[in-house]
């Protein structure tokens, strides 16, 4: 996937953020502790959001959930004057209940939406280069699913094919599979 520069330093930091939370020194898995405790600590932590917004923004961490993947890659590619609105982005993506709350404390600074358009992209693109699916938090267990990979093919299409009709609709030139401007 191409990533601008801006996301693509950003969700280097990200990463690493997200890698010193999950071990301790002894190597034990304390990812889920450590980020309900960045959770806890949102209100004290966004004066960090703009000069170093990866710290806060781990707080997120598995609470967006992704309904039209071609937007959040568009999204990716572009720099930080050209991020669209949180208002915008909204048809894009959900929250978990508790990443709600978040999002309404983190919505009061005055940074707040620019913060969660980065925070959202981060969290897509952490579930992309993962392989996770890019409904985000909202994975189904295995087991869980029925159906087979001709159905996946197909979802594949039907998302791919929403997501451009939505980027359509929003003013961009369609390019993709079904229109043949590859």
């Amino acid at each position: 996937m191409r990533t601008s520069r801006y996301f693509e330093e950003l969700k280097s930091a990200y990463d690493a953020e997200l890698d010193d939370l999950m071990t301790d020194s002894a190597g034990h898995d304390i990812l889920a502790s450590r980020l309900q405790a960045k959770r806890s600590q949102v209100r004290q932590l966004l004066p960090m959001i703009e000069c170093n917004p990866e710290m806060v923004a781990v707080a997120f961490h598995g609470g967006f959930s992704f309904a039209n993947p071609a937007m959040m890659s568009d999204l990716a590619t572009r720099e930080p004057e050209d991020l669209p609105a949180w208002q915008t982005l909204l048809s894009a993506v959900s929250l978990e209940p508790w990443a709600a709350d978040l999002a309404r404390v983190v919505l009061k600074d005055a940074n707040g939406a620019r913060f969660l358009v980065v925070t959202a992209c981060l969290e897509f693109l952490r579930g992309a280069s993962t392989g996770s699916s890019t409904e985000g938090a909202r994975q189904q267990p295995p087991g869980d699913r029925e159906g087979d990979d001709e159905d996946d093919a197909d979802l594949d299409i039907d998302l791919e094919e929403a997501g451009a009709d939505w980027l359509s609709e929003q003013g961009f030139d369609r390019k993709d599979r079904f229109s043949g401007d590859n």
